[in-house]
């Protein structure tokens, strides 16, 4: 894999899926945004890089060796996308809290990690999860969840371990990034003016110093170090690449001895059963690729809808739910080893045949397995 370091170089337009641009609207800016964000801003540097007649790519008349076309794409992927931040000459990935951890604060200001644990419900009670266990949270007394937290790169390995991470590998967002607040003005294309009335405003996303992304691609990359337009707008952004980063792994090993083990979604899962994985029956049980078991149990926050604008075609992509990032499925009556489970980490949460192959070279459905 081509691993890129990326340090923005001005506030960032990360937009999601919500229209603005009409009078008072608000833009949002999503942080980390998508993955395909970052496989277009790195397409797009390879083109260039290549000399490829752009116009021609676009209607898919030229195709280019590792990128393929628009309609067929090539051997080109992004294989992992987080937030980092480089100080004192290490460089870390940081991640969003998976759904399974819980964060609180206690009566002395401090905070603490919980995580869910999958529970058969006592009998009478029932629910619309169609699995046979639910995530718990056990505790002896009421707090509200933290928000607005991370986990450093040494908190998420302990986490893949099965670990519960202490308080001392959280960020908060405000050592990360700080929203800007700013207003744009409605223009005219005839008459080459802004339109009188049409005020909006969006939020630009200023990032603290060190702090960037971590992109991984396969197929092609860059080896060279080169400035990208990133997300809205086109802000600057210089990418790198990164050649001794050692990403977060599982043993997979002893994930495949124990017979059980934990799905995390890295990026967004566009899964066409809803939350539900590729490959898992409406009873929990799983076959995708050469890895069988059972889903017991699933938490999986609010779906979030994916859309984008497809610049070859001059407009939106098709809007997708999708199970959001942090997402975690508990897995029982594991059948793998480890060559079979480090397939499908590199296939992603895809089936087999019959896919959307543009989304998977953006990068969705990327996941890890964790120990459970």
């Amino acid at each position: 894999m081509n691993w890129h370091y990326i340090e923005p170089l001005d506030v960032l337009y990360l937009r999601g899926n919500k229209l603005f641009g009409d009078p008072g609207s608000y833009g949002e800016s999503l942080v980390p945004p998508w993955p395909s964000a970052v496989a277009g801003a790195i397409r797009s540097s390879i083109l260039a890089r290549d000399g490829v007649d752009l116009p021609a790519f676009a209607n898919s008349e030229a195709p280019h060796d590792t990128l393929g076309t628009p309609k067929e794409p090539g051997d080109f992927m992004v294989r992992d996308f987080s937030l980092a931040r480089q100080g004192d000459g290490v460089l870390e990935a940081v991640y969003a809290p998976p759904a399974d951890l819980v964060i609180t604060k206690t009566d002395d200001d401090t905070l603490r990690v919980s995580r869910l644990q999958p529970e058969k419900p006592y009998q009478g009670i029932a629910s619309s999860m169609p699995t046979a266990s639910l995530p718990v949270l056990a505790c002896s007394d009421r707090a509200k969840p933290e928000t607005g937290l991370w986990l450093t790169q040494s908190a998420y390995e302990a986490y893949l371990r099965g670990e519960t991470p202490d308080a001392g590998g959280l960020l908060r967002t405000v050592e990360l990034w700080r929203m800007d607040e700013r207003v744009g003005v409605g223009l005219d294309p005839a008459r080459r003016r802004a339109e009188d009335g049409k005020l909006f405003s969006v939020q630009a996303v200023a990032f603290c110093e060190g702090v960037g992304f971590l992109a991984a691609t396969e197929g092609d990359g860059l080896d060279t170090d080169t400035l990208l337009r990133f997300g809205g707008d086109g802000r600057a952004a210089r990418c790198r690449p990164v050649d001794a980063y050692h990403p977060p792994e599982p043993d997979l090993a002893a994930v495949a001895e124990s017979g059980r083990a934990r799905i995390v979604l890295t990026t967004p899962g566009i899964f066409s059963e809803g939350w539900r994985l590729p490959g898992m029956a409406e009873d929990g049980r799983f076959e995708l690729g050469d890895v069988k078991g059972r889903v017991v149990a699933a938490a999986v926050n609010r779906a979030e809808v994916i859309s984008g604008w497809d610049i070859a075609k001059r407009q939106p992509k098709d809007a997708r739910r999708a199970a959001p990032a942090g997402s975690v499925y508990w897995i029982e009556d594991l059948k793998a080893n480890e060559a079979s489970l480090r397939k499908l980490v590199k296939h992603g949460l895809w089936p087999e045949n019959d896919y959307d192959k543009t989304r998977q070279v953006e990068g969705f459905n990327r996941f890890t397995f964790a120990t459970y």
